[in-house]
C-alpha cells in the first residue's frame, strides 16, 4: 500500500504541520510521497531527512534575526526571506540537513511552483538536496508574489506554489496513491476571500497570466476546500487541520506563537493516530 501525503502552505501557519510530521516520525507513520506548497515544501522536508523538531527549532532560534526574514530582509535584498541566511547558512552551518538521509530515502517529494508565464502550477521531484536547482525550486516554492524576487530555474521564473495549487488535491489523487493524508493550516471554517483584483494586474503586467492565477486563487482555494471535505466525508482520505484558531502572522517573530501551533499540529495528529494506524490497514 502507498500513502501520499499532501501539506498545504500558509507561512509559519505552517509550524503546524511541523508538528504533524514529527508525530509521523516518531510513530514510524510511513509516508511514500508527499506533495508540498510553499512553506509547506520547506517544512516537509524535514520528513524525508527524518530530522525532527528541526523546522521548529531553527525557526524559534532565528525568528527576531534581521537576517532570517522580514522587512529588514526585503528592503536589503528584495525578499522577505533571506536568500543566503536561510538556503546557504541555516541549510549548511547553523541546523544542518541531512542531505545524505534525504537523497537516500525512498520518500518521494514534489515541490509545487507557479510558473510566471503560463499562470499554471508546476510539480516538480526533488530527490537531491545537494543539486543547486533543488533547492532554488524550494525557495522559489515559499517565494511569497510582491514580497519575493522571480526565482530563475532552467530559463523559467516561478514564485509561490499556493498561487496557482494551494491544495493540489487532484494532482495527489491522480499519483497512484492507494491512501491520501491531507494537512491543512486553517480551521474548518476558514474560507479564502476575494482580494483587490486590480493591483496583480498593474504589479505583473508583464506576465497577465500569472495576475489572473493571483486574482482567481481565492476562487480555486474554496473549490479545493469543498473537494477536500468531499472526499474526507466519504472516507477516501485523512484530513489533519487545527482544531482551533491560533492567529500566528505569515512573518510570525514571537517564539511562543510557533511553538504552540506546532504543539496544536502535535496534538490533534496524537488524537488521530488511531484512526491513521486504521487508515493504514
Amino acid at each position: 500500500m502507498k500513502v501520499g501525503l499532501l501539506l498545504e502552505g500558509g507561512a509559519m501557519r505552517c509550524m503546524y504541520s511541523e508538528g504533524v510530521i514529527d508525530v509521523f516520525l516518531e510513530n514510524n507513520i510511513k509516508i511514500d510521497g508527499i506533495v508540498g506548497v510553499s512553506a509547506g515544501a520547506l517544512f516537509g522536508i524535514n520528513y524525508k531527512s527524518k530530522q525532527v523538531g528541526r523546522g521548529l527549532r531553527y525557526s524559534k532560534k532565528y525568528a527576531k534575526n534581521k537576517d532570517y526574514m522580514g522587512l529588514y530582509s526585503f528592503l536589503t535584498t528584495g525578499n522577505i526571506m533571506n536568500e543566503d541566511f536561510c538556503f546557504k547558512r541555516i541549510v549548511n552551518e547553523l541546523d544542518p540537513l541531512d542531505y545524505e538521509t534525504f537523497k537516500n530515502s525512498d520518500t518521494e517529494f514534489f515541490a509545487v511552483v507557479t510558473n510566471l508565464e503560463t499562470g499554471e502550477a508546476e510539480y516538480i521531484k526533488i530527490d537531491d538536496l545537494k543539486d543547486r536547482n533543488s533547492l532554488e525550486i524550494l525557495r522559489a516554492s515559499g517565494s511569497m508574489p510582491f514580497l519575493s524576487k522571480p526565482v530563475a530555474v532552467n530559463n523559467k521564473k516561478y514564485l509561490d506554489g499556493g498561487i496557482a495549487d494551494s491544495i493540489p488535491i487532484d494532482k495527489i489523487m491522480s499519483m497512484g496513491f492507494d491512501k491520501v493524508i491531507v494537512v491543512l493550516t486553517r480551521p474548518n471554517d476558514y474560507k479564502k476571500k476575494r482580494t483587490n483584483q486590480t493591483f496583480p494586474k498593474i504589479y505583473f503586467r508583464k506576465y497577465p497570466k500569472f495576475a489572473e492565477a493571483v486574482n482567481n486563487r481565492y476562487k480555486k482555494y474554496n473549490e479545493e476546500l469543498e473537494k477536500v471535505s468531499k472526499l474526507e466525508k466519504e472516507g477516501k482520505i485523512i484530513v489533519i487541520r487545527p482544531s482551533k484558531l491560533v492567529k500566528v502572522k505569515r512573518i510570525e517573530k514571537d517564539a511562543n506563537k510557533l511553538q504552540e501551533m506546532y504543539d496544536l499540529g502535535k496534538d490533534d495528529t496524537l488524537r488521530l493516530l488511531d484512526k491513521i494506524k486504521e487508515f493504514y490497514s
